[in-house]
Parts: C-alpha cells; sequence; structure tokens
C-alpha cells in the first residue's frame, strides 16, 4: 500500500518546484534530498549552528527547523542561489580568497547570513558583521577570516557598482 503525501510548490533560486512529501519532513530534507540542493549543511539539527540557513521570503530561517508544509507557496533561496549565471557571488569570491572557508560545513550558512546583511546593509560596520553572524558557528576559522571575508565582499560589490556607472557613461 503506497502512501500519498500532500503536493507542497514552492520557488527555489527563482525555479518552481513541486515536491511530494510528508508534511512535517524538514525543509533541509527535502531541499537536499529530494531537489538534490546539498549545497545547504546540516550541522546540528536543531536550529543553534546555523549550517542549514536559507532564505524563506526574504528571511534568514534554519531549514532544519522548518517543516517542509511550511514553506507551501514561499521563495526559498538557498547557497546555490547565489551565484548567478555561473558566476559566484562577490560574497563567495571574497570567501575563496580570504579563507573565510575551511571544512565548508558552517560555510553555506555564514554566505547566506552575510547576504542577508549586505543586501540590508551595503556597508556594515564589524560589530554589525558579528552580530548578523552570531547565530552561525564555526569549528575551524576562529571567525577573523569570514568577518574579513564579509568587508572583502562589500569593497568588492562597490567596485562592481563603480565600474557598472562608468560604463554606463
Amino acid at each position: 500500500m503506497s502512501t500519498r503525501y500532500p503536493t507542497i510548490r514552492f520557488t527555489v533560486n527563482g525555479e518552481v518546484r513541486i515536491v511530494e512529501a510528508p508534511p512535517m519532513k524538514r525543509l533541509l530534507d527535502v531541499l537536499r534530498e529530494d531537489l538534490h540542493l546539498t549545497g545547504t549543511k546540516e550541522g546540528c539539527g536543531e536550529g543553534e549552528c546555523g549550517s542549514c540557513s536559507v532564505r524563506l521570503n526574504g528571511e534568514l530561517v534554519n531549514s532544519c527547523l522548518v517543516p517542509v508544509l511550511q514553506a507551501e507557496g514561499a521563495d526559498i533561496q538557498t547557497v546555490e542561489g547565489l551565484a548567478t549565471d555561473g558566476k559566484l557571488h562577490s560574497l563567495q569570491e571574497a570567501f575563496l580568497s580570504c579563507g573565510g572557508a575551511q571544512c565548508g560545513i558552517c560555510t553555506p550558512g555564514m554566505l547566506m547570513a552575510s547576504a542577508q546583511l549586505i543586501e540590508r546593509k551595503p556597508h556594515p560596520t564589524m560589530p554589525e558583521i558579528r552580530e548578523a553572524l552570531a547565530g552561525n558557528l564555526c569549528r575551524c576559522t576562529g571567525y577573523m577570516r569570514i568577518f574579513e571575508s564579509v568587508v572583502a565582499a562589500t569593497t568588492a560589490q562597490d567596485e562592481i557598482l563603480l565600474a557598472e556607472t562608468h560604463d554606463a557613461r
């Protein structure tokens, strides 16, 4: 006897996705197992470490705590959605060049929290960066390279905007 689960429809990284899943299955598991978006990581499974952070309707959430049914009709962005047209986001580039990523477990959550921050505050101060990333735990970097990566990304974005303005003339 086969169990039929509800059909749940949402948008992930700009693409409409439809899954049949138990309503209480974690969004994290649907993303990784059903949609094969494995960038989002499971660290603690309890909402304490931030490794599984995604943006749900523009808000940063721990996907390990969100039942997939709660995502019905939602717009979800995962770490895969930061890159556009095959080009890494300035944050991803900065994490690579500044050594903000080491083992990789916390990196997707750090990137998502950082993206949320610089979208809302393009030139955050170091205390603002620390506060924005406070919900994300890292055991490898000591955090300074992560913070430096966010600063580098904001500088890179300024340079891109300056170049685009110059090119438009």
